[in-house]
This record gives structure tokens, C-alpha cells and sequence, in this order.
């Protein structure tokens, strides 16, 4: 793309002034604030609580927890021994919920 080096450059009170004028008019403008939302689509995607799930299928594997893995007793999640931060009375904590 080429530049026109010659032509005249704006400064930065013109640019300001266009801005300050622009906002001005979306002001004025009573439909640039209004979202448009399609009903049908948020009733599609919602789910409710205690859905009929019975004919659905887990889309990944679980798998029991490993040697080196623990279950952090604040938010329940299995981590890596290295994200391991303390141990009381056989209480473990990962490093999330002790920070």
C-alpha cells in the first residue's frame, strides 16, 4: 500500500475535535447503545438444572487417580504432586488454595 507522504497531516487537536464530535452524535443516536439478542438462540443453549442426561455419553476418559497425584482437601481437584504446598495432619493443599 502506498503512502502519500506529501499530503497534508492532521494534528492532534483536528483528531481530537473529529472524536469529540463523533461521540457527541453517537450521544444524540438512541439505538447505538441497544444490543440486538436472538431469544431462540439463548433458549437452545440453555440447560436446566436436573435435565434427562441418561442419553448422554462422556466425551473423555476418566481415570483413577495416580501414584504421584493428590486430591487438594480445599477445592477437591486432582494435581500433581509438584503442586503440592502443604500437608497438615493429612490434610493437602495445592499451591491455588494455599496462595
Amino acid at each position: 500500500m502506498a503512502t502519500d507522504y506529501d499530503a497534508p497531516r492532521k494534528t492532534e487537536e483536528d483528531i481530537s475535535e473529529e472524536s469529540i464530535e463523533e461521540l457527541k452524535t453517537r450521544r444524540m443516536d438512541k439505538t447505538s447503545g441497544i444490543v440486538d439478542i436472538d431469544e431462540s438462540e439463548l433458549n437452545e443453549a440453555l440447560e436446566l438444572p436436573g435435565a434427562d442426561l441418561s442419553n448422554e455419553e462422556l466425551a473423555v476418559r476418566v481415570l483413577p487417580r495416580q501414584a504421584d497425584e493428590f486430591t487438594c482437601s480445599q477445592c477437591f481437584l486432582v494435581h500433581h504432586r509438584s503442586q503440592l504446598a502443604k500437608e497438615d495432619n493429612g490434610r493437602l493443599t495445592c499451591r491455588d488454595c494455599a496462595s
